[in-house]
């Protein structure tokens, strides 16, 4: 390894030692650790189950129920979800799931891409519909992909007064949002929130092997939420699989370098019972990771995260639903 690739190796190494070392474990349950999600106090399963994947073409209803259920029944509490995941298909599957008692053991958290007041409150209805629920535990609001996504959302008219809203009317308990293209727009969001004052419940954002290298929300955001005492979450540990092609780093390996960052809840996408079976045992085996076992992964993933090859949410349009969809923004 080159010298200047091995220094900023050796400082992301002991900022992730650092910093997840202040991991907290506020209990466990079927072996499965829970932690705070911030100044909510919310006691939440340090990997969650995505969305996305339970309805993608190649996963039937019922398998995708089936994760879902499962998952609860072996410790995991956090799910994940979108207005508009597969077309609104990902929220009836979780609904569907959610029966028969089921809603009672999950943390409910979906998004909405609404920057109107108008198309924000219409989306919170129908999640609440096709989820068959009366209440969404946390609502976020979904790509903040765009320097001026924060002016558009605390506008008058804009996107929070519907979410105010819902929240007075019990509709939802907490508030939250995401992005996955550049750290600069979390911390512009989070510094218009501020100026109005208002703090966010949650932040959710790409934590993994390669974020640590190149415009990383590890570095920029983390530090932030931490100081706010600000629920942290982290999604794509894998960054869909991509991550996966570099031929770096393993699926488990993945998962325990995001669980050994101070999150509250990994998000992980599930299209099978295997693929779920692999993040509840890694979840139970769980050790803080050592500086020398971090190093290790980090090292194996310096060169080739360098200019985010297999980052494609950064530097891509490509999983950038509301860039090829503006009319979801309202």
């Amino acid at each position: 390894m080159k010298r200047r690739e091995f220094i900023k190796t050796a400082a992301a190494t002991a900022a992730a030692s650092a910093i997840a070392s202040k991991t907290g474990f506020a209990e466990s349950k079927d072996g499965i650790a829970y932690r705070v999600l911030g100044h909510t106090g919310e006691r939440l399963s340090m990997v969650g189950i995505g969305g996305y994947h339970l309805a993608r073409p190649d996963v039937s209803e019922a398998t995708g129920i089936l994760i879902v259920r499962t998952a609860l029944d072996n410790g995991i509490n956090f799910l994940d979800n979108a207005w508009d995941y597969n077309g609104g298909d990902s929220e009836v599957r979780m609904g569907k799931a959610l029966r028969d008692g089921y809603r009672q053991k999950a943390f409910l958290m979906t998004k909405l891409d609404g920057r109107t007041k108008e198309a924000a409150a219409q989306q919170i209805d129908e999640s609440l519909h096709r989820l068959q629920t009366d209440h969404i535990d946390l609502m976020q609001i979904h790509e903040i992909i765009r320097m001026n996504d924060p002016e558009r959302v605390f506008a008058p008219g804009g996107c929070m007064e519907a979410l105010l809203a819902a929240k007075k009317a019990g509709k939802i308990r907490y508030i939250g949002f995401t992005g996955h293209k550049s750290p600069e727009m979390h911390l512009h969001m989070l510094n218009v929130a501020f100026q109005h004052n208002f703090t966010f419940d949650s932040v959710q954002m790409p934590l993994n092997v390669m974020d640590a290298h190149f415009d990383s929300f590890q570095k920029l955001v983390l530090p932030v939420l931490e100081k706010h005492n600000i629920g942290a979450l982290g999604m794509k540990p894998m960054g869909d699989k991509i991550i996966l092609q570099s031929n770096t780093a393993t699926p488990v390996e993945c998962l325990l370098y995001a669980m050994n960052l101070p999150v509250t809840t990994v998000i992980t996408g599930c299209d099978s019972m295997k693929v779920l079976d692999q993040a509840l045992n890694t979840a139970r085996n769980f050790k803080p990771l050592s500086q020398t076992e971090v190093a290790a992964i980090l090292a194996k993933t310096a060169v080739v995260a360098r200019n985010g090859e297999f980052e494609q949410y950064k530097t891509t349009h490509n999983f950038d639903g509301t860039y090829h969809n503006p009319s979801w923004l309202g």
